[in-house]
Formats: structure tokens, sequence, C-alpha cells
């Protein structure tokens, strides 16, 4: 699958303070990837970086191919963007406003019509008359989402486009992300993990200017740590804890009368061995739960410690 950005030894350094130190990432086109970091981390810097707003100390950032660097209007013109806090003239009205980032880019005529029509009923502000000044943050920001999207952008960059709002502004921002899947590849600065659980099907973990973990979110998960599993029987708990202390895929193992909580090392055989393991001692299943390790829980033992 074609890369939408790759970054090779990405450096960025201000005086004393090295911002980003050493960053190899890569964004396979048409994902929805979740940038995750702490406030601090190198996210928006990185961002600067392949939008053309800073140039890198050293190494690399291709965006669709080409160098920032070196990158011409052909390639920035495929490239949307939102700032954390977009800015926009407060006597103009939603559709002023996208007809207005709609000429900047060139879009005209019954082309820019249509697209202003479609994202003005994806962000929710069709037919809103009211000027942008007297806009609420949620209504600022999905007007935002949707004039980065003006252009028809082949790659478009969120910056902490929820941080600040409520949780029906964020819903709404993030429903609007959502209905992008497949649609576009979608690079998502945040440091707000639901966020990025419901909406990105891939996630870099970026701290201290570094990329500590990156991959898909389901194998972040699995290799967080181990899984939780809890087992309650009518009766027999004692017996049952006995045998699941003696398998090598329990790693530890505790109980509350029926109810056993245990960590399991590998889940599949875990699996495989527990229906046999209550037949074997003629125990009724009441209860089998399993956890596997929150975004939260591997997001703290990567970047946990005193900042």
């Amino acid at each position: 699958m074609t890369a939408a950005i790759e970054l090779d030894g990405l450096t960025k350094v201000f005086g004393d303070v090295r911002a980003l130190d050493g960053i190899d990432l890569e964004v396979a086109e048409g994902s929805v990837f979740g940038f995750l970091g702490p406030n601090g981390a190198g996210k928006t810097t990185t961002l600067k970086i392949l939008t053309g707003l800073a140039r890198p100390t050293g190494g690399t950032a291709r965006v669709l191919g080409q160098d920032v660097v070196h990158a011409g209007n052909d390639v920035r013109a495929s490239v949307g963007f939102l700032p954390d806090v977009p800015a926009f003239y407060p006597w103009m009205t939603a559709e002023e406003t996208m007809r207005f980032f709609g000429a900047l880019f060139g879009v005209g005529g019954d082309e820019l019509d249509a697209r202003v029509s479609a994202l003005l009923d994806l962000a929710g502000l069709s037919g809103v008359e009211s000027k942008v000044g007297g806009y609420s943050r949620g209504m600022r920001q999905r007007l935002g989402v949707a004039q980065a999207l003006v252009n028809a952008p082949r790659l478009l960059m969120l910056d902490e486009p929820t941080s600040a709002l409520d949780p029906i502004g964020r819903k709404d921002v993030l429903d609007m992300i959502e209905a992008l899947s497949g649609r576009t590849t979608v690079f998502f600065s945040t440091h707000i993990l639901t966020d990025v659980e419901r909406v990105c099907d891939t996630v870099a973990v970026l701290d201290r200017g570094r990329v500590v973990r990156q991959g898909p979110i389901d194998e972040l998960k699995r290799a967080g740590g181990a899984t939780r599993i809890t087992i309650e029987v009518d009766g027999g708990a004692g017996s049952l804890l006995e045998a699941l202390q003696a398998e090598a895929w329990c790693m530890e193992c505790g109980r509350d009368g029926d109810t056993l909580t245990c960590a399991v090392g590998d889940i599949r055989l875990a699996r495989s061995a527990l229906p046999g393991m209550l037949a074997a001692r003629g125990l009724g299943l009441v209860r089998l739960v399993e956890e596997e390790p929150t975004l939260e829980e591997v997001f703290v033992e990567l970047v946990g410690g005193e900042r």
C-alpha cells in the first residue's frame, strides 16, 4: 500500500531542545492514523514540518511521495490541514467561508457549488445563515474540518481537533472524521485516547520527540500486556484455582468466592483448555469475560514516569 506520509530520522532542534529526535514513521494511504502523545511530545512540531510551516533540522519527511522541503504547490493542493485553533473571518457565513477557501485552491463553478453543499451537510451547517463570529467552538471546529476538505485532499491533517470541545462538540467532530474513513487519508494528532480508539485504525505513540510504538490498535493492545479473564463457576472454585495456577499460560490468578480472575499470557491456549478443565471437575460455568489491555494502559506503560 502506498504511503501518504513517510518520516525517516526526522529531527528538529530549537536551541538546546530536541523537539523531534529521529522519528521514523509510515502512514498508509487510506488509513485513519492516530498520532498520539502527551502535551509537549512533539506532535504539533511534526505537523508544522509536514505542512511546510517549519523545516526539519535533520532527516527527511515525505508527503504523498515528495520531500516536504522541496514540495511544490501540486502537493500542497492535495493536502488539507486543520490547526488546533482554526481562525475565520467573523463577518462571513459558513457558506461564504467555504467559497473563500475553495477559491484559494482554484475551485469554482458547479464543482465548488457541489463541494460546499456536501461539506456543509457533513458538518451539520447547511442552512445556517449566522456569521461565523457567533459560532460555538464546536461549530467552528466542524467548519474547520469542512474547509480543510474543500480541495478534496488525498491527505487530511488534524491537530488536536477535539481537545477544547465539550462532549457533544467532540462527538460531532468525531462523527465527521469517522465518515471520512476509506475516502481520504486522515492524520489525526491528539492526546485524547478515547478519540483515537473510536475513529483510528492505526496509531503511533510519540513521547519526548520519539516514536515509542506504532501499529494497528489491536496489535498495540495485544503487545501491551496480558489479557484478563474472569471466570465464575457454580462451586468448586478452589480446585479450579489450583489447576489454573499450574498452567504455563496463567500468569497469575486470584479468587473471590466462586469468581476467579486471571492474567493470561496466551488467550488462545486458555480458550482451548478451559472447557476441558471445567468438565473434568464437573463445574458449571456461570460467567466468562475476557478483557484486553486498554489503550490507556498501553499508553501509560509507554510514556509513564516523571515528565
